[in-house]
């Protein structure tokens, strides 16, 4: 196995000041941008008319536009106080869903590969007559991402990471025709090495290996050369969205999917990434709680269809697949397993925001109780409204929250949504051994998710995410199970939030939650 090196501790250096180089070099341009336009004095009248008008055709426009008004407002209040330096940063990051000729690569490729996933119909009309309340949200998210329901799988679920990547190298170790693994942070570190001894054996054995990760994710991990290094290996690799000084309207939307397909038939996902405190082989925050699932049978072929599409769409650079057909076909498989699981993926380049929608789906159709599990809370007025309509209408609502953050700016506003909720019967814990990352949710006894999508602004709206919707299923028993035992090492923080007085909002917290959505 490899050991870390003064190299591998360099290459880790150097991404971190290669990301300090490009954000300078992002507010260099922008301060650039206004210094210019305000430096302008003999054109100061006009330069001021025409921001003006600018700005009021960017309001009018957010004002028109579909989205939540917890999206509209930050960029209308900054555009009409500060209209340069709003105007500016609106075109650099606010631009969400990337190019108009980025979102016609994604739908041609989405057009030539969503068809090729069977409607299974008679599966979808089994669970509307089984679970009524899941069937409906099944058909909700086979009607708006095409991703559709299955049975004839089996799903295991991995309570700690360390278990689902036991599990994934035991799988690797047998490829005999292509691994995908597609994923937001690669650390070249101890946990990826295992990996990598793995599909290199692989590679030499005439397996089709491709490794596909986002580069913003992964900078503080890795270099830029780790991908010549892993073709040099025989295996496939790209990265998602480099991250380089420049005007990149598709900037801040990223790749934050965590998926692994092995010859079709096995599959992973889940909260975790390939880097070693996942796995709680170093400590930066405490313990790190991390969970996962393995599917074997049918629904594999939709982590198969995610995976493909972003290996085809992200850069017009990169050849495409010419058939998709020889990783989706279908082999015969008698799972042992009887309930229905529905792998699915939601993307900024829609105006759907199908990982929310699941989940407040979920909160609307509980009827006993609803919990969560998410390392980060920014939520959308909707979805607090879900949430507090459910617990005054004698829901239990409960959210799990880390104990120990990883980013201290980014609780503290977590923690500010606290009293909003729990003054109306939500209960929230914090998890006291450390961080937890996993991301999951379970109403009733009857229905579950578990994939890559948080409870913030950026996994619901920025991010191209992927969760798993699971239904009469023993893995929605364990995940139920795995909050409670969960919640037995969690500090119970709802009282000490419910007058408001541990949640008083200052003035840094209200201007931090008025802009969270742009975080």
């Amino acid at each position: 196995m490899k050991q870390d090196t003064l190299e591998g501790k360099a290459k880790t250096k150097n991404g971190v000041k290669r990301l300090c180089f490009s954000i300078i070099c992002i507010l260099l341009e922008v301060v650039f941008i206004i210094t210019i336009v305000t430096c302008l004095n003999e054109y100061a009248e006009i330069i001021n008319l025409f921001t003006r008008i600018l700005s009021g055709i960017l309001v009018l426009r957010l004002y028109a536009s579909d989205k939540t008004s917890s999206m509209k407002m930050p960029w209308v209040i900054l555009i009409l106080i500060f209209p340069i330096m709003g105007v500016g940063l609106y075109l650099l990051i606010g631009l969400n869903g990337g190019t108009h000729k980025m979102r016609e690569r994604y739908a041609e490729i989405d057009s030539k590969l969503l068809p090729m996933l069977s409607d299974n119909q008679e599966c979808l009309s089994r669970i509307k007559e089984t679970i009524p309340k899941a069937g409906n949200i099944a058909s909700y998210i086979q009607r708006n991402s095409q991703y559709p329901i299955y049975q004839n799988t089996d799903i295991v679920y991995f309570d700690e990471a360390v278990k689902g990547l036991e599990a994934q190298l035991k799988d690797l170790e047998k490829a005999q025709k292509f691994i995908f693994m597609e994923y937001h942070a690669i650390e070249d570190a101890e946990a990826w090495h295992k990996i990598q001894d793995v599909l290199e054996e692989r590679v030499k054995a005439g397996v089709e290996v491709r490794v596909f990760y986002d580069d913003m994710g992964s900078i503080g991990f890795i270099n830029t050369d780790f991908v010549k290094k892993m073709e040099a290996i025989g295996i496939h690799c790209r990265v998602f969205n480099p991250f380089m000084p420049g005007l990149n309207l598709f900037l801040n939307n990223r790749d934050h999917r965590k998926i692994t397909v092995i010859d079709g038939k096995v599959g992973f996902t889940g909260g975790y990434n390939l880097a070693n405190e996942y796995f709680n082989y170093t400590h930066p925050y405490g313990q790190w709680k991390d969970t996962g699932i393995r599917l074997e049978g049918d629904a594999v072929q939709s982590l198969t269809v995610t995976f493909l599409e972003m290996w085809n769409a992200v850069s017009a650079k990169d050849a495409n697949d010419p058939d998709f057909s020889k990783y989706l076909f279908h082999y015969d498989y008698a799972a042992q397993q009887t309930g229905f699981v529905q792998p699915y993926a939601d993307s900024p380049m829609d105006n759907e925001q199908v990982g929310e929608e699941v989940y407040i789906s979920m909160i609307n159709k509980a009827e006993k109780y609803c919990w969560f599990m998410t390392p980060y809370l920014i939520i959308t007025d909707e979805m607090t409204h879900a949430l507090c309509l459910a617990a005054k209408r004698g829901v239990d609502v409960r959210i799990i929250t880390p104990g120990i953050p990883d980013k201290k700016f980014i609780y503290n506003i977590t923690r500010s949504f606290y009293h909003g909720l729990v003054k109306h019967g939500v209960r929230v814990y914090e998890w006291t051994p450390g961080f937890c990352h996993a991301k999951m949710s379970v109403a009733d006894d009857c229905m579950a998710t578990c994939g890559t999508i948080n409870l913030d602004y950026r996994s619901l709206y920025h991010h191209f995410e992927n969760g798993c919707f699971m239904a009469d299923c023993q893995a929605v028993v364990e995940i139920k199970n795995d909050l409670i035992r969960t919640m037995g090492e969690c500090r119970d923080v709802t009282d000490q939030y419910q007058t408001g007085r541990s949640a008083y909002l200052r003035l840094g917290q209200l201007f931090m939650r008025l802009f969270a959505g742009l975080l």
